[in-house]
């Protein structure tokens, strides 16, 4: 970890875009484990996964576990590997039966730039790796 200061107020941008990510995926993750038929009465029809109790309650761990490891700082940035790859799969769902794009395929896309500029915004680390200058030279 780096001893970088972070303004206040990108601090706070940060926090507040992570919140609202982990407040969104812990709803899903925990209606898939809690109450998997109102899961599957609200999903998209064609999905092409079975969706029983089982696959609910399976796909919610799969949220879950990165989930708490994005919440984590140590861990945060293991946390919003996984759950990109969780995304990425939904929107591969989404895609391959057609789904609205901007509403639903798309989704997926929206969520993860909030994930990973909330990360960015609040982790030093997150923006070594990714540095965005204006007027950087090679």
């Amino acid at each position: 970890m780096t001893d970088q200061a972070i303004p206040k107020g990108q601090l706070n941008a940060g926090r507040t875009l992570s919140g609202l990510v982990i407040l969104f995926l812990l709803f899903d993750a925990g209606l898939k484990l809690i109450a998997p038929q109102i899961a599957i009465r609200y999903s998209p029809p064609g999905l092409g996964w079975p969706l029983d109790g089982p696959t609910m309650g399976l796909l919610g761990m799969l949220l879950l576990v990165p989930t708490l490891l994005y919440i984590w700082p140590r861990t945060a940035i293991l946390g919003a590997i996984l759950i990109t790859g969780y995304l990425g799969g939904a929107i591969a769902t989404h895609v391959r039966i057609g789904s609205p794009l901007f509403s639903h395929s798309l989704f997926g896309v929206y969520l993860g730039v909030m994930l990973w500029g909330g990360l960015w915004l609040r982790d030093p680390r997150v923006r070594a790796l990714t540095p965005l200058r204006a007027g950087a030279s090679a």
